[in-house]
């Protein structure tokens, strides 16, 4: 093989190699990373573990999985919560959110699908739900998943707040004041009035608890479950991660202050976020070998509390769609770092977040992602446009060398050191890089990447629309040439999905296989063959990756097959 022909196949197989397999490959080096960093934090945490207190069963609402068993659930109290984005309650038994409904967003596109059903009931199939407590080294009574708070007020809204209170009968009344703003944000402010002759020292803590493993889509390119950021970095976790670790579970003991901890689905997270100026050990469990209790939690330090005085302690729970805007701006307000990595824009977030502010902007000028996507595609071809023009300029001389180079393996016959002598003689003479026509496919590999995670992760292109049959750009065209797009009365969906090509798919190899068509034939039969079969494997390719990113893709070539048309015809007219 000769030398630019070993150059253009280590770059097209570079291409695909990173086009199907960047995220796994360089996820996992991340992950162990993450590993190591998060191993040594265990360590570090088992060795100091005398500063943990471990609760009891009695008064835990952390470790105690039997205290989350609410009897009489019908009968349980609750106080109505009800903002711009949520619907739902809290229970008092427990003073827990266990009740979120997410009404901007429902389970379809049909406008009668139902809403998200996000944090369940305890007499749910699956609960989910978040609770904040205290820990009590020293036996104090505290309150526990089935103590009943009373409330100072039926509903809570962004205006109005609520202050639960229980009063353990010690001369110690614990209080939450619970507020929520007009999103996913619920804040509780825990205060501990001791009354008693006593002095009382008490660990606050939160948790999230979910029932039940979660269906997930186990594509290697997206994380569901356990995560959080220590140390500012970020920290993802399995399921079956914590099945390993059990009921003592993952423990991490970050050396900085702050941090987060929680469990994300694609578009919907809930988080627990303490006060971002003290340290923290984080636990990522299973608590029940059968039931699949699986827990995200927070033990803060020990906070005294003198007799006839007053402690507190404020933390934060987030419980909803995972909106990237709202994440900067959290990060921003409360000071949480890295909260903008809940959403998984992977090994490219350098890229794919201002990618997706890109996007946005343009949503905000056109009213339809999908014509954002095109107008952004006109704003990269431009950023580009130097180095497209000088390599779809080689090209075109290498199409006006093609007879020369006929000539020249007609002369050489089979020598084929000759003929690659000969040929990178002439290369050099005309000034021809024989490698440059891959250098539009390099260079648009990790846009391709940032628009993919945007499409894939991003909620904001959840059900998004654009034109025709794509209703929603963020997953794969509907139509299938197996039943020609429709007409026919079956069912494609016993084929594999990538046999099932839509409109779309097909567009983009046509216009892939006419940017070939303006290009100079290989003078190498091997690669010829490659580049041949090239447009019909990024059509299988494509076929079940989201609508949005091939509508990019074939508006891309669209936008190539112009600019390299200009190009040609002007050269061809100078030479004449």
């Amino acid at each position: 093989m000769n030398p630019e022909t070993r150059n253009l196949v280590a770059a097209i197989s570079l291409s695909m190699a990173v086009l199907i397999g960047y995220q796994l490959l360089f996820g996992d080096v991340n992950n162990v990373n993450q590993d190591l960093m998060q191993k040594e934090s265990i360590s570090k945490n088992t060795n100091d573990s005398s500063n943990i207190p471990i609760p009891s069963n009695e008064n835990s609402g952390i470790l105690n999985s039997d205290n989350s068993k609410i009897v009489e659930t019908k009968a349980v109290p609750r106080v109505s919560v009800m903002s711009k984005e949520v619907s739902g309650s809290i229970s008092l038994r427990g003073a827990r959110i266990d009740d979120v409904t997410l009404t901007q967003y429902r389970e379809t596109i049909e406008p009668d699908s139902k809403q998200i059903n996000f944090l369940l009931k305890s007499n749910e199939r699956n609960p989910y739900f978040v609770e904040f407590g205290w820990s009590s080294p020293d036996g104090i009574k505290v309150p526990n998943g089935n103590t009943l708070w009373k409330s100072s007020k039926e509903i809570l809204t962004p205006e109005t707040n609520i202050t639960l209170s229980w009063d353990n009968g010690e001369g110690v009344l614990f209080f939450q004041d619970i507020s929520v703003d007009d999103t996913f944000m619920f804040t509780v402010n825990q205060r501990v009035q001791n009354n008693s002759k006593n002095s009382i020292s008490l660990y606050p803590y939160g948790l999230i608890r979910r029932t039940g493993e979660p269906e997930t889509t186990k594509f290697f390119v997206l994380h569901e479950g356990p995560l959080g950021v220590f140390d500012g970095t970020l920290s993802e976790k399995s399921y079956d991660d914590l099945k390993d670790a059990g009921r003592k579970g993952i423990n991490i003991k970050p050396i900085e202050s702050g941090g987060w901890i929680g469990l994300t689905d694609k578009y919907w997270m809930t988080a627990l976020l303490p006060d971002q100026k003290e340290n923290y050990n984080f636990t990522y469990r299973h608590l029940n070998s059968n039931g699949g209790e699986f827990q995200t939690d927070f033990l803060g330090q020990a906070i005294k509390i003198n007799s006839k005085s007053q402690g507190e302690f404020l933390a934060r729970t987030f419980a909803g769609a995972k909106r990237l805007v709202l994440f900067d701006d959290y990060e921003e307000r409360f000071n949480i770092k890295h909260f903008d990595l809940a959403i998984d824009f992977g090994w490219f977030y350098f890229l794919t977040k201002p990618f997706f502010y890109a996007l946005s902007w343009a949503y905000g000028y056109l009213g339809n992602f999908g014509l954002a996507i095109l107008a952004i595609t006109v704003a990269v071809k431009l950023v580009f446009f130097p180095l497209a023009n000088k390599s779809y300029k080689s090209m075109a001389k290498m199409r006006n060398l093609s007879p020369e180079i006929q000539k020249l393996r007609e002369r050489v016959g089979d020598d084929r050191q000759k003929l690659n002598q000969e040929m990178m003689a002439l290369y050099k003479k005309e000034k021809v890089n024989p490698a440059a026509g891959c250098l539009p496919i390099l260079v648009q590999i990790p846009v391709f990447f940032a628009l993919y995670k945007v499409l894939f992760v991003s909620i904001e292109m959840r059900q998004t629309p654009f034109f025709g049959w794509i209703k929603d750009l963020s997953v794969s065209d509907p139509t299938s040439v197996l039943n020609l797009f429709g007409l026919l009365p079956y069912s494609t969906s016993i084929f594999p999905d990538f046999l099932n090509l839509g409109v779309w798919p097909l567009l983009m190899g046509v216009t892939m296989f006419l940017q070939q068509r303006l290009n100079p034939t290989p003078p190498d039969p091997i690669q010829a063959k490659i580049f041949a079969w090239m447009p019909v494997a990024f059509t299988f390719l494509l076929a079940t990756f989201p609508a949005g990113l091939v509508i990019y893709w074939t508006w891309n070539n669209l936008l190539s097959i112009c600019q390299q048309w200009l190009i040609m015809n002007g050269m061809k007219k100078k030479t004449k």
